[in-house]
C-alpha cells in the first residue's frame, strides 16, 4: 500500500472505533417504561455517568413527581451493567444501584447492606 492508503485507512479505522465507542455508550439512553406500565425513565448523560429522570406518570397520585431523578452516577462496569445511586420516591431513601441491559429489557435494582435486599424493576424500550 501506499502512504496515502495506509493514511486512509488509518483514518477510516479511527473512526470506525470512535463511532463504535459512542454507541457502547449510549446504548441505555432514551425513554424506558416499567413493566407494570405505571412510568417512564428518560436516561441520559449527566457529566461522565448516565442518569435517569421520571418523564411520564400514569398517576400524579404517588411520590414520584414527573423531571425527578431515580438514577444517579450510573457508571458502566461492563458490557451490559452499571452501578450507581437509585432513588426511591415512595420512601424517600437512596440505594446502591445497578442497571443490566438485556436487549430491549433493563433490569435496575435499588439495594442495602450491600446487597443482600434489593428490590428489582423490569424495565421496557
Amino acid at each position: 500500500m501506499t502512504k496515502v492508503r495506509h493514511e486512509v485507512a488509518a483514518l477510516l479505522l479511527v473512526a470506525a472505533a470512535s463511532g463504535a465507542t459512542q454507541a457502547w455508550a449510549e446504548d441505555v439512553q432514551g425513554v424506558w417504561t416499567r413493566d407494570d406500565g405505571a412510568i417512564k425513565v428518560e436516561f441520559s448523560p449527566c457529566g461522565g455517568a448516565v442518569c435517569g429522570s421520571v418523564s411520564w406518570l400514569k398517576s400524579a397520585a404517588g411520590a414520584a413527581k414527573v423531571g425527578q431523578r431515580v438514577f444517579f452516577d450510573m457508571v458502566r462496569s461492563d458490557q451490559i451493567t452499571w452501578t450507581g445511586k437509585a432513588f426511591n420516591p415512595e420512601d424517600g431513601r437512596t440505594y446502591s444501584g445497578k442497571m443490566v441491559l438485556s436487549g430491549k429489557k433493563l433490569k435496575t435494582s435499588g439495594c442495602v447492606m450491600g446487597g443482600l435486599i434489593c428490590k428489582t424493576v423490569v424495565w421496557l424500550r
